[in-house]
């Protein structure tokens, strides 16, 4: 991965080293081992203040070049707003914050982790250091010039100070492990297409292997004799073979009934046939983002060592209009021995999909199964970029997963299903088709899946509009956003994972 910042936890009688980073509320004070440190700066910070309309609000934040008083070259501070009314899930963002202020040439920064009401929590200073890191986080790989500013790799010693130093670094382990799930989603999705193929992304996926993690890869001819004939049939445009990746981590108890996530892989998608507008079409190569969660999700869940059984399960292919491909008014035969018509080639994420969860369904009889796919760009009409549309058959596993975007701050809004949508996807010719036209887009895809899930609780996550191509936030600078690795993650240590 190209995330370079270090972040480490040093006492509050460390001395700061580079950049100073403190946090005041809005009423500009501060606690007292952050006011020792500022010494007779404080009135610094108070003239800075003024003269810039800083009032303290949650997120905003004072630079001071050179402040006077202190041995620091810079300060930051970082207000809080009213400390009775923060919120846990606020500390993460002001991490996100702080790494936004911080350019590349920076070697040092000190970050004292302490409100005016006193030293923050073990938790709450590992949100911060997990905030910096992902925010720090770029992609610069094929940058060959140009390494300075927006383009330079940050490689800054981010240094946070805490009340109990041995507490910050057991609560920020697990942290830590999740944000690597997330930037091994982020750099997956960043890839060119013409390096991340279906082999080559079945490749990477299979160094989960490091972690324990067991990873087994179906080619065409081991795909063929189970019958993934809807998967097969987008492949077969393709002068690179599609694959099924399944991924098993086994931290419960033996033979308890695993839970379940399938991802969308379709690493570049012209729209086949049925071919796409040329504009913007080279976002399609994050048209795998599914399945680039599912893998950094399963990273996550192993190297924090989860205490549950989880499979993880992606359908990778390329969608190709070449002489092979398939045409609009075929017929192909799923696994689940159900014919589908193909309308439009290019509403083949579902036809990916149908196969793999039926697969994980029979072979693997899940709790549930999660489905993540940049499937429809009617989600994005419908939901914009702030929430991935979640439909379900399950109301329990629905409401956790909204709760669990909550507090993971990657939301989710619940969408309709219901036997009135099947109608649009009811074919003359087969059992159903592929597509069932433009009203309700996103929904009777959704009904389209229903029907490989086999009465399993499941949910589908529509992710088209979060999982790239979206405008900087305070926690990702990225192209691909890695969405759907803290939400899972969430999920499973909430309600799925044995208790320590």
């Amino acid at each position: 991965m190209t995330d370079a910042v270090k972040v480490g936890f040093v006492p509050f009688s460390a001395a700061a080293r580079g950049v100073l980073v403190v946090f005041c509320d809005d009423a500009l004070k501060f606690g007292p081992v952050t006011g020792k440190a500022l010494g007779t700066a404080v009135q610094a910070v108070k003239r800075a203040a003024a003269a810039n309309q800083f009032k303290g609000k949650s997120g905003a934040t004072l630079d001071i070049l050179a402040p006077e008083g202190l041995k620091a070259n810079r300060l930051i501070v970082v207000g809080t707003g009213k400390v009775a009314a923060l919120k846990d899930s606020e500390f993460i963002r002001f991490g996100g914050k702080i790494a936004a202020k911080i350019s590349a040439g920076t070697e040092a920064v000190t970050v004292v982790a302490e409100l005016p009401s006193g030293a923050l929590k073990p938790a709450q200073a590992a949100d911060v250091a997990a905030g910096i890191r992902l925010r720090a986080y770029r992609f610069t790989r094929y940058k060959t010039t140009k390494k300075d500013g927006d383009n330079a790799p940050l490689r800054t010693q981010f240094s946070v100070a805490v009340a109990d130093v041995a507490a910050a670094r057991r609560a920020f382990s697990p942290q830590s492990h999740v944000v690597d799930g997330v930037l091994t989603a982020r750099e997956l999705v960043n890839e060119p297409p013409n390096v991340l193929f279906p082999a080559e992304f079945a490749r990477r996926a299979s160094q989960l292997r490091k972690l324990g993690v067991r990873v087994e890869v179906l080619d065409v001819p081991a795909m063929k004799k189970l019958g993934m004939g809807a998967l097969l049939g987008v492949s077969q445009g393709s002068e690179h073979d599609g694959r099924v990746v399944v991924m098993r981590w086994n931290g419960g108890k033996p033979g308890e009934q695993p839970v379940a996530f399938v991802g969308k892989g379709v690493c570049f998608d012209t729209g086949g046939i049925s071919i796409k507008p040329s504009a913007s079409m080279e976002d399609m190569k994050g048209d795998m983002g599914g399945a680039a969660c599912v893998v950094g999700l399963m990273h996550a869940l192993a190297a924090r060592k989860a205490k549950v059984n989880v499979v993880g399960a992606i359908g990778l292919v390329e969608n190709m209009p070449d002489g092979n491909a398939q045409r609009p008014g075929d017929i192909v035969t799923s696994m689940s021995g159900q014919t589908i018509e193909i309308i439009n080639t290019d509403a083949e994420g579902r036809l990916v999909l149908a196969d793999v969860l039926w697969y994980v369904a029979k072979k693997h009889k899940p709790k549930f199964m999660i489905d993540l796919a940049t499937l429809t760009g009617a989600i994005l009409v419908a939901l914009g970029i702030e929430y991935a549309g979640l439909f379900s058959n399950d109301d329990r596993l629905a409401e956790r997963l909204t709760a669990a975007g909550q507090a993971s701050g990657e939301r989710v809004w619940r969408m309709p299903l219901g036997p009135e949508y099947d109608k649009q996807i009811d074919s003359q010719f087969a059992d159903m088709k592929n597509t069932g036209g433009r009203n309700g887009g996103s929904i009777t895809a959704a009904q389209f899946l229903q029907r490989f899930v086999d009465d399993i609780p499941w949910a589908h996550l529509d992710i088209a509009g979060t999982a790239m191509s979206v405008p900087a936030s305070d926690l990702n600078r990225s192209w691909g956003s890695g969405y759907g690795v803290r939400l899972l993650n969430q999920l499973v240590a909430d309600h799925y994972e044995a208790k320590r």
